[in-house]
């Protein structure tokens, strides 16, 4: 299926790896013009590398530490510096924080930033030249609503999708798209933290109807897609990744 995505322009925050790494990859390979960005020179170039042997669209990297103050203006600006405009923003930096009960405040303050308030305002960075333009998707990449202990981050994520619901009646008018993407239980650096193999194998087979964690290249397929114009009817929605894992119905 042709997506229709050859020379696009897409921003991918965390790019570096996980999630930000496969859906960069993915767009790359379907000709999309990623401006990259993440923290990590070395895991962006071997990306970079990646993409090249594999004769995609090389993206254009950035580093740079997303929890600075100053990230989403230096973001916003050499993205469109590098590509003149920018068509698809992918929200995807974040980092799971487990608390107790009791968390520690600069905890909460550190995840509410980084999960939170650097990728609304690097939206806000961005929208005026979607409206400008008439076009533009962004897709949020969240976090389960299932979890029984308490992770800031998924606080901070279940905040992006009512911003993101919000964000996509506001913007419909102006041909602007807006999703969420709520990945499952994943096999990345960011979750292999707290899953031995013994556990993961467990929990999988209890609580997973297709009885293992995913792999970055589903969450990267899927989000392709609603990237795409193929998916142009398609807004304040979120979408699920989870091999069946979640309980409720709707």
């Amino acid at each position: 299926m042709d997506l229709y995505l050859n020379d696009k322009t897409a921003v991918v925050t965390g790019a570096s790896q996980g999630f930000g790494r496969a859906i960069t990859k993915e767009l790359a390979m379907e000709g999309v013009k990623v401006f990259a960005t993440a923290r990590n020179e070395d895991l962006l170039n071997s990306m970079k590398a990646e993409i090249r042997e594999a004769g995609g669209t090389e993206p254009v990297t950035f580093i740079q530490d997303f929890v600075a103050a100053d990230a989403p203006e230096k973001i916003a600006a050499a993205a469109l510096s590098s590509l003149g405009h920018v068509d698809i923003l992918v929200n995807n930096a974040g980092r799971s924080r487990p608390l107790d009960v009791i968390g520690a405040e600069e905890e909460w303050a550190a995840s509410m930033t980084l999960d939170f308030d650097r990728h609304r305002q690097l939206t806000q960075q961005l929208l005026p030249q979607f409206m400008e333009r008439g076009q533009g998707v962004i897709l949020n990449i969240t976090s389960t609503y299932e979890l029984r202990t308490i992770n800031a981050s998924a606080v901070a994520k279940a905040a992006i999708t009512v911003w993101s619901k919000q964000l996509s009646g506001a913007l419909g008018k102006y041909g602007i798209r807006v999703n969420c993407l709520q990945p499952g239980l994943i096999d990345t650096e960011n979750i292999r933290r707290f899953f031995s193999d013994e556990q993961r194998k467990a929990y999988a087979e209890q609580e997973i109807p297709l009885g293992d964690f995913g792999e970055a290249q589903d969450v990267a397929n899927l989000a392709t897609f609603l990237v795409s114009p193929r998916a142009k009817y398609i807004t304040g929605t979120v979408a699920v990744v989870d091999g069946g894992g979640r309980h409720y119905a709707f």
